[in-house]
């Protein structure tokens, strides 16, 4: 079987299908994406191939159209790297492409007889979803036809696409009806043997001081600080958490960047902005921020945590939270579905109203107040991500049946969750 992997930050949600399809001997594997990205799966049966950034938008196109415009310039791209390909009688069998950027846009008009499986994170809508959910930030009109103008991309891609898969029910339900009935729920998967409970584990610092499970570990964990992730709310809880709680050691952990959303208007990063908010209230010896760290420490800063506060948007659910759950954390986790799919309070973790810090510092003081009456909760939480999430038990498996079931031509099951 010849499979082709496309997506612009490769191997990104393909690290796992791209090497165990590449482990048999019997397949093919070729993967392009983002010349900068290119070589970090290191597998020796993968040959990966990068295309030079495009450039963007033209400054002077209209801003609603700017993200179109982005897409086809990576669409063509790729479709240059593609033609090399065919030009020397490479035609896959399936090719795997995350279409969110453009890259999805004309692979089926390069390769027409080729099984074509888009992961779809999610289709954003202007009413329901993460736009307008918080009412700090207004919605204005101009947000509204931007989004709508935004969605041409995606539904040119689900147009193109032989099938689709995307991670969650929730996100799912994002999705077009009329498009529901050729996608697969399948989630990327969770390493539970590698990323699980330790009670020996410690995190140690430059400095030389550590933590272990003995301290009083409170951990925040997003890619990038910002509102999407309740990074705002979260810091507003803080002060109360620390008066509450005097030998509290509280662990944030993510970069400066804007992921989802706005930047804030005076420049700052949103890290400093609501840091700055709340900062005269604070004990900042006992709040670190990590930054973004590497993930054996990302592993073990997990293991040693006493309570994990995850906040989302109803948007795409981080992997970091259901990670967090592997590896035997409390999570206070938002009242939003993509949260509630997985959690449901008082069983597998606690569940708080996104908007209310004193609901946050609440359930964050009931868990490190009765640490012993958790484990309970901190049990069956690691249960739900072993039995529904296993990356080798559960969700590599489906993947691999997947692929293999388009690349014969037979029609998957729609429900694989």
């Amino acid at each position: 079987m010849k499979i082709l992997f496309v997506h612009q930050n490769f191997p990104g949600q393909y690290k796992h299908l791209a090497a165990a399809l590449a482990d048999d001997d019997q397949n093919e594997v070729v993967a392009i994406g983002e010349k900068g990205n290119i070589g970090r799966l290191r597998h020796p049966k993968v040959k990966e191939i990068g295309y030079e950034k495009p450039r963007g938008a033209n400054p002077d196109t209209h801003h609603y159209v700017r993200g179109m415009e982005s897409a086809v310039r990576r669409g063509q791209a790729v479709t240059r790297v593609g033609l090399d390909l065919l030009r020397k009688g490479f035609v896959p069998d399936i090719i795997c492409c995350h279409p969110g950027w453009g890259e999805g846009l004309f692979l089926g008009d390069l390769w027409p007889k080729s099984k074509r499986l888009y992961f779809i994170e999610f289709f954003h809508r202007a009413h329901g979803f993460d736009s307008g959910f918080d009412p700090e930030f207004p919605q204005e009109f101009d947000d509204i036809f931007k989004i709508r103008a935004r969605t041409a991309t995606m539904l040119l891609s689900l147009e193109a696409a032989t099938w689709g898969l995307v991670p969650t029910r929730w996100q799912l339900s994002s999705i077009p009806d009329e498009y529901q009935s050729k996608m697969s729920t399948i989630h990327d998967g969770i390493d539970t043997d590698l990323v699980r409970p330790d009670p020996d584990a410690t995190l140690t610092f430059q400095s030389g001081a550590s933590l272990s499970k003995s301290d009083e570990v409170i951990t925040f964990v997003n890619r990038n600080l910002e509102p999407y992730r309740g990074y705002h709310i979260f810091m507003r809880a803080l002060p109360e958490i620390l008066r509450r709680r005097p030998n509290a050691q509280v662990l944030i952990v993510g970069g400066d960047e804007v992921s989802y959303g706005r930047a804030p208007a005076d420049g700052k990063s949103h890290k400093e902005f609501y840091l700055d908010e709340v900062r005269d209230q604070l004990d900042m010896s006992r709040v670190r921020f990590l930054g973004r760290i590497p993930y054996d420490q990302f592993v073990k800063l997990l293991q040693v945590s006493s309570v994990h506060v995850y906040l989302t948007y109803p948007f795409v659910l981080s992997w970091s939270m259901l990670e967090a759950m592997s590896a035997g954390c409390l999570v206070v986790g938002s009242r939003t579905p993509p949260v509630q799919e997985v959690i449901s309070h008082g069983h597998n973790g606690l569940l708080v109203d996104f908007f209310k810090p004193d609901e946050i510092v609440d359930a964050v003081e009931r868990v490190l107040e009765h640490p012993d009456k958790m484990q309970k909760i901190r049990d069956q939480a690691r249960k739900t991500v072993v039995s529904r999430y296993d990356l080798k038990t559960r969700c590599l498996p489906k993947h691999i049946q997947l692929v293999k079931t388009l690349a014969i031509g037979k029609r998957p099951r729609v429900k694989a969750a």
